[in-house]
């Protein structure tokens, strides 16, 4: 029998930030896309900026996240 592992009451899972991570670059990406194509006026440009934007912010987001989640300032 498997045994379950409960959190403290607060607390929040590395799988949960991954998840929230991924959704908030997905949308930005969808952002990102829209307002460089529409200033460039190339898929190109737009394309490629979102690949490489996307690498380093996803993994920035998640490092920032992981962080507030020590900082206990306004929190109850």
């Amino acid at each position: 029998m498997r045994k379950i592992r409960k959190q403290k009451k607060g607390t929040r899972s590395w799988k949960r930030s991954v998840v929230k991570a991924i959704t908030y670059r997905c949308f930005i990406m969808i952002l990102d896309f829209t307002a460089i194509k529409l200033f460039t006026g190339s898929t190109n440009v737009a394309g490629g900026f979102v690949i490489v934007s996307n690498i380093y912010t996803t993994i920035a987001y998640f490092i920032h996240e992981r962080l507030w989640l020590r900082v206990k300032w306004g929190t109850a």
